[in-house]
């Protein structure tokens, strides 16, 4: 990294994903959002083949759009976000030599995502703007949730009281006509994305996350093609821990060292 790189990237961590095929720079606990599983699976979650421009909506530093770069050769991805700090962040990580396979593949664009039409569309957030959207929206209606104090952990976390609504204005907006929407999202908030995915998207699956195999689901991943008519599909789910114990699963493995996708049936 450049010096000025370097001391943009003060108070991160430089964290290893995909078993190091990817490299990301974060702000250090407590300082802002820190990126899991849930980036990870967002990204396993989308066919090997598929080919076009991703939008990471949300992206914070790049973990989703990095590890779909990382693992999807044929796309190119644009990460938006409000917070400059954590693109600033994903600029720096696209300095590192272990993220050179893929990273003139990956653009930063700075837009808040809920903001009015007329401001994402100045901000490069344009209609039509995309072929495929991956997004893993706050999970927690302001009244359930006691937001952090620090501002971008807070817009991280925590709708606001318009809900997942301007979320799917937007990504509706972006999406070419037949263009594909993969997002992570709570289990108990399955019923808000159907609602708001109704008449904007069909073909939608939802496979569930459960983290061991009697337990029920913590998290749902939903494909959706923009303007289908094809009908929903529950699709089997997958299971991150074996047994009682905090083993992984042989998949859950190889999704978060090897870099291998979900095996999910293709639309």
């Amino acid at each position: 990294m450049s010096d000025a790189s370097a001391g943009r990237a003060t108070n991160a961590t430089r964290d290893a994903f995909l078993g190091g095929l990817v490299q990301l720079l974060q702000p250090a606990r407590g300082t802002g959002h820190r990126a899991g599983l849930d980036a990870v699976y967002l990204a396993a979650a989308v066919d090997p083949s598929t080919t076009g421009h991703v939008l990471d909506l949300g992206s914070g530093s790049g973990a989703a759009g990095f590890c779909l770069a990382a693992r999807v050769p044929g796309v190119t991805v644009s990460l938006v976000d409000r917070d400059t700090r954590a693109l600033a962040l994903a600029a720096d990580a696209l300095d590192l030599p272990e993220n050179g396979h893929f990273a003139d593949r990956v653009a930063r664009l700075e837009a808040d995502i809920t903001g009015p039409g007329r401001e994402r569309h100045a901000a490069g957030l344009t209609p039509g703007l995309a072929d495929h959207v991956i997004c893993n929206p706050p999970y927690y209606p302001d009244a359930r949730f006691r937001a952090s104090p620090e501002t971008s952990r807070a817009g991280a976390h925590v709708l606001d009281a318009r809900g997942l609504e301007p979320w799917a204005r937007t990504i509706t907006d972006v999406l070419k006509e037949g263009g594909t929407l993969t997002l992570i999202f709570r289990a108990d908030g399955l019923d808000e994305v159907l609602a708001v995915l109704a008449r904007r998207f069909g073909a939608v699956d939802i496979v569930p996350l459960r983290p061991r195999p009697d337990a029920p689901a913590t998290r749902i991943i939903v494909r959706a093609i923009r303007a289908s008519r094809a009908p929903l599909r529950l699709l089997p789910g997958f299971v991150l821990h074996e047994g009682d114990g905090s083993d992984f699963t042989p998949l859950a493995r190889a999704i978060m060292r090897d870099g291998a996708g979900l095996p999910l049936p293709p639309r």
